[in-house]
């Protein structure tokens, strides 16, 4: 559920992470600990700071965004969805997967081409449906251990693992071969409103729970452990989900 960012959103991520850490001090529920997340007291003092930014700016972005007619909102998500994917081509490749590799690229140039940038969708019709891929998903097929869970500063929650992808993945997005700063930073916001209005349905279900935190925490975890392992992951966070979303053991 975090978002892609570039380099520099890294870093200044990176230093509020560090400054945010010598002020955590927020109380663990004895109910909510769990053994992927020694970090908890730090974690959960970034996530308040993350709430507020959230409620004061990124949700009503996010909400404002949704307002935009639906044709308008479906060619800006197909125009981000295929600007980004050679990422997902890259990792096909770096993970094995040749029969994929082939077909995201196959994606990409048909909906490059006749798709007319992008902003339309004729792959899908013809057979090339969009898939999802990463670094830290690759990491993980490659057998790197995932880490503590991590909470990083205005992208949410994340792993080890999964936030140092981060780094060589900012160089696989266009953002950071863009000359014009403007085009740069106002293509990256719209991409991150856009981002953020996807996962609003996330939002208002984890603020029902007795504990948004440990929800999201369980949430990501559950989903990442599915991207990387299959059907084989582990039950841990499932089961701590279903709790919370019940109000807890």
């Amino acid at each position: 559920m975090a978002t892609r960012i570039d380099s520099k959103k890294f870093r200044l991520a990176a230093a509020s992470l560090l400054s945010l850490a010598l002020l955590g001090c927020a109380t663990v529920p004895p109910s909510a600990r769990s053994p992927r997340d020694p970090w908890q007291r730090v974690n959960r003092g970034v996530f308040k700071f993350n709430d507020v930014f959230d409620r004061a700016i990124a949700q009503p972005a996010a909400r404002g965004y949704l307002r935009l007619p639906n044709p308008v909102r479906t060619g800006i998500g197909n125009f981000f969805d295929n600007v980004t994917y050679p990422v997902v081509i890259v990792n096909a490749l770096l993970q094995g997967q040749l029969k994929p590799f082939v077909r995201d690229t196959g994606r990409f140039v048909v909906n490059s081409t006749v798709g007319l940038g992008g902003l339309f969708d004729p792959a899908t019709h013809c057979g090339l449906p969009y898939e999802d891929r990463d670094f830290g998903q690759t990491f993980g097929k490659w057998g790197f251990p995932s880490g503590p869970f991590v909470e990083l500063p205005f992208l949410g929650p994340s792993d080890v693992r999964d936030a140092l992808s981060r780094i060589p993945e900012s160089y696989a997005e266009p953002w950071v071969y863009m000359q014009n700063p403007y085009w740069e930073y106002g293509t990256l916001l719209l991409y991150e409103v856009r981002e953020r209005a996807d996962i609003l349905p996330l939002t208002d279900q984890a603020e029902k729970t007795f504990d948004p935190y440990a929800f999201e925490r369980n949430a990501y975890l559950q989903n990442r452990d599915f991207m990387i392992q299959g059907p084989k992951a582990e039950n841990g966070p499932e089961e701590e989900l279903k709790e919370l979303q019940q109000g807890g053991p």
